[in-house]
């Protein structure tokens, strides 16, 4: 299921999401939080496996049977898919906008910018989820929310990129040595990247989300491994 597909469920289910738009909103997260109240789980706005098995009829068999849904906050990302910056003096609109909600003095999107696209991402998704202190510094994200041992679809990977700097993004898959990575500053925009394993610091998820039930995703396709993210 996507998001598109969880907002037909639910205005089929009489809980309204607002616009059958596939953007996962306010009103989208609200209406699954009426939806789960309804059915007797826990509502806490995140389509998780028991939520998927209830909109499709067939409580009680969720990891058996339901259809796996993206994370919010990953399918949030996809939406943002290709947007860059804007060369010279001028600045994207969009990454100032997300920028100055972290921070007074982000005025150019030359300013590194991953961790602010990670953060506008999860601030959209989990509003009740607590964000770390400076979403800018992306090393600091590996303090955010709960570690895993493993990725999953959306989780938080952090690398090293020299000996300060860092990089964050989403984990959308893997092969052998590289993890394909959703993330913001990327050939300075939105995109997929290979990233070196070698170069993973940490594997974060949100602590108001449940934990993931699905492992690695293996994932082929083209590109050689990113080395600057900036």
């Amino acid at each position: 299921m996507n998001v598109l597909d969880i907002q037909r469920r639910l205005l089929a289910l009489g809980h309204n999401p607002g616009p059958l738009d596939g953007v996962w909103g306010r009103r989208t997260r609200l209406a699954v939080v009426a939806f789960q109240k309804s059915v007797g789980l826990d509502a806490d706005g995140v389509v998780g496996p028991l939520t998927t098995a209830a909109l499709l009829d067939r409580p009680g068999t969720a990891k058996a049977t339901a259809v796996p849904v993206a994370p919010p906050w990953l399918s949030e990302a996809r939406r943002f898919m290709g947007l860059k910056e804007i060369a010279g003096p001028a600045s994207n609109p969009q990454i100032l906008e997300w920028g100055r909600r972290v921070a007074e003095w982000y005025v150019n999107d030359d300013v590194p910018w991953c961790g602010v696209f990670v953060h506008a991402m999860i601030a959209a998704a989990l509003p009740e989820e607590t964000l770390i202190a400076n979403p800018c510094y992306a090393r600091g994200w590996a303090r955010f929310g709960v570690a895993l041992a493993a990725p999953a679809a959306g989780a938080i990977l952090v690398f090293e990129r020299g000996p300060n700097a860092g990089h964050v993004g989403f984990y959308v898959g893997e092969d052998s040595g590289r993890f394909r990575v959703l993330g913001g500053n990327q050939s300075n925009s939105v995109s997929e990247a290979w990233v070196a394993k070698a170069r993973l610091l940490a594997i974060r998820w949100p602590k108001t989300a449940p934990r993931p039930s699905t492992g690695a995703v293996a994932v082929s396709a083209a590109g050689s491994v990113s080395t600057n993210e900036a």
